[in-house]
């Protein structure tokens, strides 16, 4: 491992923590970063929280994981991003930045000739994901999203990345953790760089609840032991981190809008559902039904939207197969 930990101008010394911000050339504003950089050799691992800016659990839980961290008690080092997208945390935008109304985990890698998500994702990739050994992305339910807690991995590409990132999940240790293939995300970029990666999901509907915090804490606690980031004797969630089962789904279908109206769903996430069953209306202002809603696939309801309001392209929600 090498003496100095970089991550754009910012350096730490073996036995260092720093805290401070990176630029995003060409744009204003800077992402606030802590580097720890452990005094043992051992495995880099980044974590970023606030790709979405109105995921507060994440946020928080990436601020405290900084706070929390000694260099004395790390082996190898962590790159811990605070609040990914700072435009759309203070303009608490939902699902995309107020910039470009581009949502920030679709466009990594990113480029750095692109508007502002692109930036973004430009900078975090080359400065934050890639020279790590693995990669946590911490997210939650958006401003109108209900979701049970559950990981996300890039099923596809090198199978030894694949099997190690759902080592991840299963260490992290909430309920659930779904294959995906999607495009442009950060975990799957940092899977396809052969960087073993998971999205963390927990918390929703613009809540900061401690609950949520504490489960993202205890899962970076386990997985930072995974890693051999940390010892038993450390401790950064204040319940304790816990070994839970976690069951694997095999695909993670969405049910979006294509049509402008009022959404009524008659199922919660959690609950089982088979592929066409009735999940819902989407009416018009006179109560006349615009669209009947099917469920994608037979599986479980990981999440759902909360606000009655959609617009064609809208996520519904989304079912972990079984």
């Amino acid at each position: 491992m090498a003496e100095e930990l970089r991550v754009g101008p910012l350096v730490a010394g073996k036995g260092q923590k720093v805290s401070g911000l990176l630029p995003v050339p060409g744009l204003e504003f800077q992402i606030p970063v802590t580097l720890v950089n452990g005094v043992k050799n051992g495995k880099r691992v980044a974590v970023t929280g606030g790709i979405h800016g109105a995921e507060y659990p994440g946020i928080e839980a990436a601020c405290r994981l900084a706070a929390a961290l000694n260099p004395a008690s790390v082996a190898g080092s962590m790159v811990v991003v605070h609040v990914a997208n700072p435009p759309a945390f203070f303009g608490r935008s939902i699902y995309v930045g107020p910039l470009d109304g581009k949502n920030l985990n679709r466009v990594f890698p990113g480029s750095p000739e692109g508007t502002a998500s692109d930036r973004i994702a430009h900078v975090l990739f080359t400065n934050v994901i890639t020279g790590s050994d693995y990669y946590v992305d911490l997210h939650g339910g958006d401003m109108v999203e209900k979701l049970i807690p559950f990981t996300i991995l890039y099923g596809e590409g090198d199978p030894k990345v694949v099997e190690t990132s759902k080592a991840m999940a299963a260490a992290y240790g909430i309920p659930y953790a779904v294959a995906s293939s999607s495009a442009g995300g950060t975990y799957g970029t940092a899977a396809r760089a052969g960087i073993p990666s998971i999205l963390a999901e927990a918390g929703g509907m613009g809540v900061l609840d401690e609950e949520s915090v504490q489960l993202h804490l205890e899962g970076l606690e386990n997985l930072l032991r995974f890693t051999g980031s940390i010892g038993a004797g450390v401790k950064i969630s204040t319940k304790g981190a816990k070994d839970r089962p976690v069951i694997f789904l095999g695909s993670f279908p969405w049910l979006r809008s294509d049509t402008r109206g009022i959404l009524y769903l008659t199922v919660d996430v959690g609950d089982s559902v088979k592929k066409g069953q009735h999940v819902g209306v989407i009416k018009d202002y006179f109560g006349h039904v615009l669209r009947e809603l099917e469920a994608p696939e037979t599986g479980i309801v990981l999440f759902r939207v909360t606000s009655p309001a959609t617009n064609p392209t809208d996520p519904i929600l989304a079912v972990g197969a079984e």
